[in-house]
């Protein structure tokens, strides 16, 4: 059942955080909706501009109507990620998306709200709700790319004054989290003094973290013990989770993680199987997993059991 993000973060704010995660193909779509099953937690199905691009958005969101037939007792929202304004709108327009993203941080304070209004007025006028971002994070995500000289941590100042005068209904923050598999070197980490200061002026406001993979180490270990050539990844550890959402992070952002899981299991499986051509073998093993990561996942997350009760919520 698709929902709005909305209420996923009443229910939430304060115990727990939701996991957002990335998919590009039906073997993520499969092994999300499963590993979200078995570990009985509400999810957000998080749909990038590049997502939309890689085949067609229409094939995407096929899938995604297929495994909600599928998978009746799950409950997610559908999240454009990182879209700039015109993919926004065309979301908002298409009917199947219950939330979208406008990233307008790398334009200046002013600009950045005028962006974000615009798409809100026309989000809220078909009931969609819109996540804004304020500071820039680090690092590259497809056709985001900010360099760590140009990356800054988001103003509690401005982040009160931003959500007031642009009227979003949650805000990303950058708080020392980056995009992709090289977020920290030396003692770097979350910035939990920043983001305590936020939530100081936006008492009960939703907010966001990306980049949080956790870039498991033995995941780039085995991928590099079969051939790959990761040095020096890093990612958030997924322990501090757990105090971010108590600070108000209703939302973290997972996809590198993804990636590493499936690039692990292909690289191994052809490596010891190197006479096979067959793509459904590791694509059933990668499905598996995925649902195991997945679950692992919303275990540190706290959103894990926690289905139930916002059927529960849902149905009151």
């Amino acid at each position: 059942m698709i929902v709005s993000t909305k209420k996923l973060f009443e229910h939430a704010y304060g115990k727990y955080a939701i996991g957002a995660y990335n998919i590009n193909n039906l073997e993520q779509t499969m092994g999300l909706f499963r590993g979200n099953m078995d570990s009985q937690a509400p999810f957000i199905i998080q749909i990038s501009k590049g997502a939309r691009s890689y085949t067609d958005k229409r094939m995407l969101e096929a899938i995604i109507r297929a495994a909600d037939e599928i998978f009746p007792d799950a409950v997610f929202a559908v999240h454009l990620d990182h879209g700039d304004e015109q993919t926004a709108y065309d979301c908002i327009e298409s009917g199947f998306y219950s939330s979208v993203m406008i990233d307008a941080s790398h334009e200046d304070f002013e600009t950045n709200i005028a962006i974000t209004r615009r798409v809100v007025d026309a989000a809220h006028a078909k009931g969609i709700v819109v996540e804004a971002e304020l500071g820039m994070l680090g690092g590259v995500e497809e056709h985001v790319a900010v360099s760590e000289a140009d990356a800054k941590l988001t103003d509690p100042d401005q982040a009160k004054e931003f959500v007031e005068r642009s009227g979003c209904d949650s805000l990303a923050c950058a708080i020392g989290t980056s995009h992709g598999a090289f977020k920290f070197s030396g003692n770097q980490g979350l910035r939990f003094d920043v983001l305590s200061q936020i939530q100081n002026r936006l008492p009960g406001f939703p907010l966001v973290m990306h980049g949080s993979s956790s870039v498991p180490q033995e995941e780039v270990e085995r991928i590099n013990a079969a051939g790959g050539q990761i040095k020096g990844a890093k990612g958030v550890d997924a322990d501090q989770f757990k105090r971010a959402a108590e600070l108000g992070v209703t939302k973290i952002n997972i996809d590198t993680d993804g990636r590493l899981v499936w690039t692990r299991v292909h690289r191994e499986f052809f490596a010891n199987k190197p006479e096979n051509f067959d793509l459904r073998p590791p694509g059933k093993e990668f499905m598996a997993e995925y649902a195991k990561f997945i679950a692992g996942k919303n275990e540190k997350l706290g959103s894990a059991g926690q289905l139930p009760a916002v059927k529960k919520m849902l149905q009151g």
